[in-house]
């Protein structure tokens, strides 16, 4: 058998260090019911909200307050059937307790989320998602968009759905409510 000369050897040593080292290689994520990669009583990935109307912060400024996101889409029939019991239900009742509604818009430009709220006639503001990179911090990015997720006080995932369920969504309103309530 030949041998394997020294630069062979040491080409190979240096790629596998480099595949080794890069992001994601070799670790797997976990993926839960719904194809969510997170689960209840974990912390909120942080990310950078940026409001299609201009305003910018950090999910974790939020800290301290009740927050819901809901990921959505203005080519999405679900979302649309089920942004209008979000106003009417969560956040028209729940904005003067200190709930924040926030609805992530996934992939589309800012001209397009700000006719997409206006058509859907809410008063909660949506944010923009270039890439579905928010997206992807909670679910499967190939996955579908209807979804929201619930935030405690102390930045927990309390409450997380997949599409508009009538009974999941009433199971999430009283989730909501009870954490409003507590002091």
């Amino acid at each position: 058998m030949p041998e394997i000369s020294v630069m062979t050897k040491t080409i190979s040593i240096i790629f596998l260090i480099l595949l080794a080292n890069l992001p994601g290689y070799g670790q797997q994520k976990t993926v839960y019911k719904d194809d969510y990669l997170v689960k209840v009583g974990d912390n909120a990935p942080d990310f950078k909200i940026n409001e299609a109307g201009g305003k910018s912060y950090r999910l974790s400024d939020l800290k301290g307050r009740t927050v819901m996101i809901q990921f959505t889409a203005s080519w999405c029939s679900v979302c649309r059937q089920e942004m209008p019991f979000i106003e009417k239900e969560i956040w028209k009742p729940g904005s003067d307790k200190g709930l924040v509604v926030i609805g992530i818009d996934r992939d589309e430009p800012a001209e397009k989320v700000v006719n997409f709220r206006k058509d859907m006639n809410i008063t909660y503001p949506l944010a923009l998602d270039p890439g579905a990179d928010i997206f992807g911090l909670y679910a499967l990015k190939e996955a579908g968009v209807t979804r929201n997720v619930i935030i405690d006080r102390n930045g927990k995932i309390i409450f997380l759905t997949r599409l508009f369920n009538r009974d999941e969504f009433d199971a999430m309103k009283k989730a909501i409510i009870a954490e409003l309530e507590k002091k």
